[in-house]
Order: C-alpha cells, then sequence, then structure tokens
C-alpha cells in the first residue's frame, strides 16, 4: 500500500521505519522553537505532514515511542491516536509528560509512531437480546486476577 503525504512545512520530515521489520513509521516534531513539556503538562507536537489514506478500510493509528516513554516518562496524552481515512489535515501529536522533570522537543526529534491497520467498520443494529456468553455482564474483575 502506499500512503502520499503532503509537507505542510519545508522543515517537515517523512515518515520513517527504522528496520525492515518496524511495524510503525516514526514520527518527527516540525517546530521552529524547542518546545519544554512541563511535569504533568500536555503538549500538541506538529508533524508538518499530512496524509492520504487510500482506503476507508484502513486507518493510521499513533502510539508512543517506547524509549521515550521507558526513559522519559513522555507518552501520548490520548493514549492511542486514530487518523481516519478522510482526514487530510497536518497530522498532530498530543505528548503529555508524566515524569517530574520538564522535558524539551527539538524539531527533528522522533516523537511518536504511526502504524497503518485494517479497521472493520460495522452497521448497528438495535436488538431486545444480546447473544449469551458464559460471562454475560460481568465487568471489571469478574474473570478474575
Amino acid at each position: 500500500m502506499n500512503i502520499s503525504y503532503k509537507k505542510m512545512n519545508e522543515r517537515a520530515r517523512v515518515p520513517l521505519h527504522a528496520t525492515d521489520g518496524s511495524a510503525g513509521a516514526d514520527l518527527f516534531a516540525c517546530v521552529s522553537d524547542s518546545i519544554v513539556i512541563q511535569p504533568g503538562e500536555r503538549v500538541l507536537i506538529p508533524t508538518g505532514i499530512a496524509i492520504g489514506i487510500p482506503y476507508p478500510s484502513c486507518a493510521a493509528f499513533i502510539f508512543p515511542r517506547s524509549s521515550i516513554s521507558s526513559k522519559y516518562g513522555i507518552s501520548l496524552a490520548n493514549c492511542v491516536g486514530v487518523i481516519d481515512s478522510d482526514y487530510r489535515g497536518e497530522i498532530k501529536v498530543p505528548l503529555i509528560n508524566h515524569s517530574s522533570e520538564a522535558y524539551t522537543v527539538k524539531d527533528g526529534d522522533r516523537i511518536a509512531q504511526i502504524v497503518f491497520m485494517p479497521v472493520i467498520v460495522p452497521d448497528f443494529v438495535e436488538t431486545k437480546q444480546l447473544p449469551f456468553t458464559a460471562r454475560g455482564a460481568g465487568g471489571f474483575g469478574s474473570t478474575g486476577r
């Protein structure tokens, strides 16, 4: 599958798979000045690119980079971002600082990763009775520890 992209900023970098086996392609910060994220603060970081997903049965998912999450406590404010197939605006990444130290994002820093996956778009059908399962309506903790 080919994903077309458009640079929204001349400094933008194309997403990059670090290795042949990488599921995600790195997304890079595209900022004119460094951005300091204080402890507990959320900041929306632009990437400078927009993409064209060619099929409605596919979406792009933005995940944190494990290295900055585990080393510095920097993650996505929304856990996982979803880019729908019909979105054509700039990709921006909402980062949150879970650490007790300020973290600086500089232009060109790898800030997240993008993964493309198939999606199923269901039709919702109202019913009076749902199919039986052994679990039923058992909620949080109902299956044990």
